[in-house]
């Protein structure tokens, strides 16, 4: 795995959405590096890291951030994931919950199944090829088309998210990381919307202090599942975000990273006990 490592202080790993890498974090490494330990790598198969084996998995992709963690020689961190980020460290939670000390969801996924019919279609039939030719038309014109198929199509993608997307289909034509982006898009979303739920698990997240933030303009996973899962968790903190779509943490880190820095300096990091733990799970209906 490829990573970039920056400050020290507390642990902090940043976890890229899918097709992306560990550059979407370059506005606020600087930042969070001032009083943490900032670790963010490219996640399988993603911008510079080797692909899996063939795991490409929420679990799978979890296991391979705690082994990054416990090579570095840190036993826990707080960990912010955007995207399908969101959904592994809501795994890694789960996974590792001794491994542990905060959460912060950014757009995250994982939340409720329904999700944009760009990202559905990446499930389907041929979509290698597709993504393939997307990723052949030069960036510039990306850039010049996606804003006007905003305007025509509001539903489709929040105009700030324009440059952003336009980046990652360019990053796909590294025909590793399309094959790497298919695989990883099919296990974890159908042609029906996102396949993998950790509601249901919400409860186990009892005491962990998590930060949900997301944009008020989303088109990519609607902003509802984040005021959803809020109300299923003790203690959320949470940042809306006006006009932002699915890339706050780029688009407007200027008012995304005054509420992150408060959450890590006023929250107590999460003490995992087994006794807990067990309580918590003989409590989970069904």
């Amino acid at each position: 795995m490829s990573y970039t490592t920056a400050g020290a202080g507390e642990p902090l790993l940043l976890l890229h959405g899918l097709g992306g890498t560990r550059r979407t974090w370059d506005h606020l490494i600087d930042a969070l590096a001032a009083t943490h330990t900032v670790i963010a790598p490219d996640l399988p198969g993603h911008g510079d890291s080797d692909a899996p084996g063939g795991d490409y998995s929420l679990g799978a992709h979890a296991t391979a951030v705690r082994d990054l963690l416990v090579a570095l020689g840190h036993a826990s961190a707080t960990v912010v994931g955007h995207s399908l980020g969101g959904g592994i460290a809501l795994q890694f939670a789960y996974q590792f919950p001794d491994r542990v000390s905060r959460l912060v969801l950014v757009s995250s996924g994982g939340l409720g199944s329904q999700l944009t019919p760009m990202l559905r279609g990446a499930t389907l039939p041929g979509a290698q090829g597709f993504v393939a030719a997307l990723a052949r038309v030069p960036q510039p014109v990306t850039r010049r088309v996606l804003p006007l198929l905003t305007a025509m199509m509001p539903s489709l993608l929040a105009g700030p998210d324009a440059d952003a997307v336009a980046e990652g289909l360019q990053l796909l034509t590294h025909r590793g990381r399309r094959q790497s982006f298919v695989r990883t898009a099919r296990a974890v979303i159908t042609w029906r919307g996102q396949a993998v739920n950790a509601t249901e698990h919400l409860n186990q997240l009892s005491g962990l202090p998590v930060l949900l933030a997301w944009g008020s303009d989303d088109k990519t996973i609607p902003p509802h599942h984040h005021r959803a899962a809020a109300d299923l968790l003790t203690e959320p903190y949470l940042v809306e975000i006006p006009g932002a779509g699915h890339y706050p943490h780029e688009t407007a880190p200027e008012q995304l990273l005054p509420t992150l820095l408060r959450f890590l300096a006023v929250t107590e990091p999460f003490r995992y006990t087994e006794a807990r733990w067990r309580q918590l799970l003989a409590s989970t209906p069904g």
